[in-house]
């Protein structure tokens, strides 16, 4: 019988879980081997849905306000997800200076911000529609 030599590289990620899984070692394969995480997709209407507040100084100010109080401790100070509190997180929060994430539109954002998915909270009840907006005014210039 010819032996191969195994390679990991060629293996990639769902082949060295299910060898890991194989031989017993599932719970030492998620501590080593970073798990993809889903996409978080909002519903097509959402996603159609315009931005209600102008992106000016005005809102963009209010928005940076709204931003430090409510999503710089996960999401950072300039935005990249590397907030004091985002090491204690399940999930790395979203690096909102990625062409991924600024690409998503105002509709979207606005939905996931409303709706929230753990570890983030729904902002429903703790900021108005027209803070909601203004945060997104806010991020759009963190690209």
């Amino acid at each position: 019988m010819k032996k191969t030599k195994l390679s990991l590289k060629k293996l990639g990620l769902p082949g060295i879980i299910k060898m890991l899984a194989l031989t017993g070692c599932v719970a030492m394969a998620s501590a080593f081997v970073p798990l993809p995480q889903e996409v978080w997709t909002a519903p097509p209407a959402a996603d159609k849905t315009k931005n209600a507040v102008a992106a000016n100084s005005e809102s963009i100010a209010a928005g940076k306000t709204l931003y430090g109080t409510n999503c710089k401790s996960c999401h950072g100070n300039k935005g990249k997800g590397d907030g004091p509190k985002s090491a204690d997180l399940d999930k790395s929060p979203k690096d909102f200076t990625k062409g991924d994430f600024q690409r998503q539109s105002d509709g979207a954002l606005f939905w996931k911000i409303t709706t929230g998915r753990k570890p983030m909270p729904s902002f429903k009840k703790d900021l108005t529609e027209e803070q909601r907006w203004q945060v997104i005014n806010y991020i759009r210039t963190l690209k």
